[in-house]
């Protein structure tokens, strides 16, 4: 339930949605890093971040709705033809909502909301579309 709730919300989960090998910016985090921080970039690994904000990034952190069974951490995202584009990271069937979310990488040119994917879990194929995060309008307090 608590993994269904935070999918539904868009929050990332550390260990699967991300790690010191995902950037903020690649997970749409941008915002957590005070303008003056990201101005200076005087920080580890703060280069990079410069970097990306300036040239942007490969991949993207975008949510999915799929068919079939839930899309799973490790599952393949692929093309039409087959080919790989990215990897799920989170995933579960939303009692809320009634059908199957994800959240995972794609590569920047597929991350558009609205874009029609595969996954595949275990052997089989299924549908999948990429979906703005959250997946449930938020009411959370911003000050």
């Amino acid at each position: 339930a608590r993994d269904a709730l935070r999918l539904e919300a868009g929050l990332c989960l550390y260990g699967n949605d991300m790690d010191e090998n995902i950037t903020p910016i690649e997970a749409g985090l941008t915002w957590t890093i005070a303008k003056s921080r990201r101005d200076k970039c005087d920080f580890v690994g703060g280069e990079k971040i410069k970097q990306q904000l300036n040239d942007g990034v490969s991949k993207r952190r975008v949510g999915f709705v799929s068919t079939g069974a839930p899309a799973r951490q490790h599952c393949d995202v692929l093309l039409a033809d087959g080919t790989k584009v990215g990897e799920i990271t989170s995933g579960v069937h939303s009692p809320n909502l009634k059908k199957n979310i994800a959240m995972g990488y794609v590569e920047k040119a597929h991350a558009k909301a609205g874009t029609e994917l595969k996954v595949q879990v275990r052997s089989k194929v299924n549908d999948a579309t990429v979906t703005k995060m959250p997946f449930v309008p938020t009411s959370y307090f911003k000050g």
